[in-house]
């Protein structure tokens, strides 16, 4: 009897040798059985591949496409024209060109890994618990789920505004002094505009993650690794661009709201009318930035997928 109980775990040791082999050799199947044992949906779970990718992708993007999105910033901000705000930049020099990108590179990295990782994980997770539901709500769920978790990184978001907007050039010279800056005024100072990054980050990976392999697919079949990167970044860049013209009005109010240091909280539809009303109640103003934001954004999700992608193979 003492020999059959040292024989059990032994094998079981040996099986668990061979399921963790074939775990790193393949990614786990997204459809599980209610009936079937946790642990190596835990092992999936625990992985950490695409959290890296998504913060490599992240990483990447940003010190390419700074100098783009700062332009963009400030027509976003002030409502100017492309070459008057490439002017703004010359005239704060090559000295400020990067400054700001702190916080962009700490929130984006963290936000893509968070984006990329969690959708996976919940997508796992939903497809395990709720076996009934069709795998396109539950990708859904997951995702929308996933971008409303990246909220709780505002505070990132909310310091590179202020960094970028040159009307706070005197008032703190990096990242440190200016969350400094904020904490006399409460913790909710650092989740001003919240609102609007919920709706954008919700929605949008909602559309994001359900159209990207579609669109793939309806790209020409790739045969080789150079292939597959053109045809990933294609898919990623088509998407961003589209997704980040239409969240463009967001993104404006956005800057609008957190441009503004202490006093009241002024809600989505407030600050919205006011812009409206700035901008002569014309579309085209309220606009004002959207193809240069297209074509960053273009670049920007191109460069974040095919890296995103060409990174999940090598890992």
């Amino acid at each position: 009897m003492s020999q059959v109980k040292e024989t059990l775990p032994q094998r079981g040791k040996a099986g668990s040798t061979m399921m963790d082999s074939e775990a790193h050799e393949k990614r786990p199947p997204m459809l599980t059985s209610s009936n079937q044992d946790l642990s190596p949906h835990i092992a999936g779970v625990g992985d950490m591949k695409h959290y890296l990718c998504g913060y490599c992708a992240a990483f990447n993007n940003v010190a390419i496409t700074y100098p783009v999105q700062k332009i963009l910033f400030r027509q976003q901000l002030y409502g100017i024209k492309t070459r008057d705000a490439v002017l703004q930049l010359r005239k704060d020099g090559f000295r400020n060109l990067y400054r700001g990108i702190l916080p962009p590179l700490m929130q984006k990295t963290t936000t893509l890994a968070l984006m990329f990782g969690l959708y996976e994980d919940l997508s796992r997770l939903l497809h395990k618990h709720v076996s009934s539901a069709p795998e396109f709500a539950t990708r859904s769920v997951a995702a929308l789920l996933a971008g409303t978790t990246e909220a709780i990184l505002t505070p990132f978001e909310r310091v590179q505004t202020l960094l970028q907007d040159h009307k706070h050039h005197d008032k703190f010279t990096n990242t440190y002094q200016a969350f400094r800056a904020l904490r006399c005024h409460g913790i909710a100072e650092y989740y001003r505009g919240m609102v609007p990054i919920l709706f954008r980050n919700g929605f949008g990976n909602v559309l994001f993650f359900g159209l990207r392999g579609p669109i793939k697919e309806s790209l020409p079949t790739a045969t080789t690794y150079s292939a597959h990167l053109v045809n990933d970044f294609i898919c990623g860049g088509v998407l961003g661009a589209v997704l980040g013209f239409l969240s463009f009005p967001i993104n404006v109010v956005k800057a609008r709201i957190q441009s503004q240091i202490g006093g009241p909280f002024l809600s989505l539809p407030m600050v919205f009318k006011t812009i409206w009303i700035e901008r002569d109640r014309k579309l085209i103003n309220l606009f004002r930035g959207a193809h240069l934001n297209y074509h960053r954004s273009l670049i920007s999700w191109g460069i974040i997928n095919a890296t995103y992608e060409f990174l999940l193979k090598i890992v």
